[in-house]
């Protein structure tokens, strides 16, 4: 099971690379492989990023190899959509930084994957969709969720309710993906972006994506209260004290996670 997600470490970064040939759709198994390979890296102390991609210049992921759903069985149905929620909540709640490097089709469960990272870098020859509808479905790996949130209503209409496929520079225009590259280019520029994730404090990156992750829950005022408990969290910990104590002797900090 685990050679369906190849997991490489390079520094402070993971590289978790899709590998269910030709299209890497994802499976019951490949997404359980997905929270574990989470969960793990979360114990680690000195994993602070981590990249999504995929080998195939044509296929970043097609999601849910659709066979899977071509039967009456009312509990397989609900224990394979479970999967992928709760698959990529656990990516969406990552400690830290998740960036997808988008090599070509993302469709349905593939762009719901991406969804939930925290940024986007799609090649040119991308192509991104949620086609759920077409076949009498939807998307149910939080893509009705987080999409909006992205793209705004509009737009997370034309591609849910109306099925329309979206090229890597209109993503771009959009706020769908953050930056578009050559082909070839999307891992090398999101290990790019993984690497600066190493300059900053780790508590830090952890408490400002759950404040900015909850802004999405709670009206915007009374987040107020909630950031300045956050500052006072990190007040005291050996990385605020180091972080500060760096900058005033012009230095690079050494970051404890701590």
């Amino acid at each position: 099971m685990s050679d369906l997600l190849k997991v490489e470490k390079r520094g402070h970064t993971a590289i978790l690379t899709m590998n269910n040939p030709p299209a890497n759709t994802w499976t019951p198994e490949s997404l359980q492989l997905l929270q574990q390979t989470i969960a793990e890296l979360e114990a680690d102390p000195e994993n602070y990023a981590l990249v999504l991609t995929s080998d195939s210049e044509k296929f970043f992921s097609a999601g849910a190899d659709l066979t899977r759903f071509h039967h009456d069985d009312t509990g397989a149905a609900y224990a394979f959509i479970k999967a992928f929620g709760v698959a990529f909540e656990a990516l969406a709640n990552y400690r830290g930084v998740a960036i997808a490097a988008i090599t070509g089709f993302a469709m349905g469960g593939g762009l719901e994957c991406a969804l939930a990272c925290d940024i986007r870098v799609a090649e040119e020859q991308a192509q991104m969709a949620l086609p759920e509808c077409t076949v009498g479905l939807l998307p149910g790996g939080l893509g009705t969720q987080h999409l909006p949130w992205l793209v705004g209503e509009g737009w997370a209409k034309r591609m849910i309710l109306l099925g329309e496929r979206v090229k890597a520079q209109q993503a771009l225009e959009i706020g769908l993906v953050q930056e578009v590259v050559a082909t070839g280019q999307a891992l090398d520029k999101a290990l790019e972006l993984a690497a600066k994730v190493a300059g900053q404090s780790p508590p830090s990156v952890r408490v400002c994506k759950q404040l900015i992750m909850s802004a999405r829950q709670r009206p915007l005022e009374s987040g107020f209260q909630f950031e300045r408990d956050g500052f006072m969290d990190l007040w005291g910990l050996a990385d605020q004290k180091e972080g500060v104590a760096a900058f005033v002797e012009k230095r690079k900090p050494a970051w404890k996670n701590a």
